[in-house]
């Protein structure tokens, strides 16, 4: 037990000339006056254990009577146990607060040993040696000390958690200081250490629970990661099959639909020849050939949609510029088109880098047709750039200068235009950022690394434009324009503004 380290304290209260304290409550016995004498040299004092009091005394005078009373007064009001020891550590006062708490008379523990009587077993019962006592040391070497954790012993062998304190007794003498004894100062606080270890569990208790919780929500976050994870497959996996049958479906129209206006328009050309020389039916032959020439331009153009060939015949960065180049004529804005590939940097193969290509083709096609939808705008901005090695990354911006757009319209749940570009780049380990703001337009940005090379594998069957759809003898759709960078990855940049 440490011991809280301060000077000794003078405790010796002032007292008329001659007099010396009665014991507080009966307990402190009044010693007899002595007579006058002649001054005599100065001798150490005497203990202050008291005498038994006698049948006779000295008579003392009204003032000694005050000060006395006041004194026994002021121990006696105190809500704090004090007791007095002697050199010898026997008690030589004790107030009634202190012989309550203990369960002794005062009678009973003066000229006792206090710390035999009241502090001889630690809490766990082992003996408490009496040079170890913090309250003698007090007396024995002038160490003041403050203790909260320790027990007093009762009478009846119980013990209650205490806090005392201990300062030595100081009397001044001719020959200068001398320490005759310690007072010591108590109180119960066996309720404050219950609320505390109450207050211990409480926390050991919720720290459990906190713990506990804590970890059901890790193993909850990792039970919805899995999850998400898992969504985002399925997602991937439904686009994969939403490709396939788009490629399907595109290849059918091609293959049946196409097949029949190729062969209506001509059946519809060898009867235009047989009518030459009737003028009406000549007109009729004229207006079913639009018809049918319309009707080719249409089954291209839902080609094109369901599966762009140019996007397997020429590759992604092809792909990328033709699909600007047709927004702009379509939407008829000033623009500025910048198209950088590091040369080397080929689109990627296989069942992974297909699957990567359509993802970038569709959020970019997203991206242009919300500008068209929703921006109101009066120029776009298109830069496409792809890095080189070792780990190229392809970035590509829209920048519109249309109406813009709130943060929490584009974070909204049900914004699924916006929501599904982002799983889509996710998927990929891709980022998509939207800046903007009301009135000052709208910044959406992708960035998407290249997945690694991977041997090339068919998924999606290309859907090839055969003559029958690449135009016919009276005119239909050509195949998608030839883009400049077909074949190769050479940066080529374009800017204009609409006509």
């Amino acid at each position: 037990m440490s011991l809280a380290q301060c000077p000794a304290v003078d405790l010796t209260l002032p007292k008329p000339p001659d007099h010396e304290a009665s014991a507080v409550a009966g307990a402190m016995p009044t010693a007899p006056k002595p007579a006058p004498t002649p001054p005599a040299p100065a001798t150490a004092p005497a203990p202050l254990t008291q005498a038994a009091p006698t049948s006779t005394s000295t008579p003392t005078s009204p003032a000694d009577d005050r000060w006395r009373d006041r004194l026994a007064l002021l121990l006696e009001s105190t809500g704090e146990g004090m007791f007095g020891v002697d050199m010898t550590g026997r008690c030589v006062f004790i107030n009634r607060a202190a012989a309550q708490m203990l369960g002794y008379t005062p009678a009973e523990a003066l000229q006792r040993n206090m710390h035999e009587l009241i502090h001889h077993s630690h809490p766990d019962g082992r003996h408490y040696p009496e040079s170890d006592c913090p309250i003698f040391a007090a007396f024995r070497q002038g160490l003041p000390c403050r203790i909260d954790d320790e027990v007093l012993w009762r009478k009846d062998g119980s013990c209650f958690a205490a806090e005392y304190s201990s300062h030595p007794i100081v009397e001044q003498t001719a020959a200068g200081p001398v320490t005759i004894g310690a007072v010591a100062t108590f109180v119960d606080i066996s309720r404050r250490k219950e609320a505390e270890a109450l207050l211990r569990e409480s926390r050991h208790e919720l720290e459990r629970r906190v713990e506990e919780r804590t970890r059901a929500l890790s193993d909850r976050s990792a039970e919805l990661g899995a999850a998400v994870a898992q969504l985002r497959e399925l997602s991937a996996h439904l686009e994969t099959v939403r490709e396939t049958e788009r490629t399907r479906i595109a290849r059918e129209i091609h293959d049946e639909l196409g097949s029949l206006l190729v062969a209506l328009r001509m059946d519809l050309n060898w009867l235009a020849h047989r009518v030459a020389d009737r003028e009406e039916l000549q007109r009729k032959c004229a207006g079913m050939a639009r018809m049918i020439d319309s009707a080719v331009v249409n089954v291209g153009r839902i080609i094109t949609d369901l599966r762009p060939s140019i996007l397997d015949h020429q590759g992604l960065w092809a792909a990328l510029e033709w699909q600007a180049q047709e927004f702009i004529e379509t939407a008829e804005l000033a623009h500025e088109l910048h198209v950088t590939v590091t040369a080397g940097v080929e689109p990627p193969s296989g069942e992974q880098g297909e699957r990567w290509a359509i993802a970038v083709f569709r959020i970019f096609q997203e991206m242009l047709s919300n500008v068209a939808r929703h921006a109101q705008a009066r120029s776009v901005r298109i830069r496409l750039y792809v890095d080189g090695p070792p780990e190229p990354v392809l970035h590509l911006e829209v920048h519109d200068d249309g109406i813009g757009a709130a943060r929490d319209a584009l974070d909204h749940p049900r914004s699924y235009g916006v929501l599904g570009m982002r799983e889509r780049a996710a998927h990929f380990g891709g980022r998509l950022s939207i800046a903007g703001a009301p009135g000052q337009g709208t910044k959406v940005r992708l960035e998407m690394p290249l997945p690694p090379a991977g041997p090339s594998t068919a998924v999606l069957t290309p859907v090839c434009e055969p003559k029958a759809l690449q135009g016919i003898e009276t005119g239909g759709p050509a195949a998608a324009p030839r883009s400049p960078l077909a074949g190769q990855a050479a940066p080529a940049t374009g800017t204009g503004a609409a006509p």
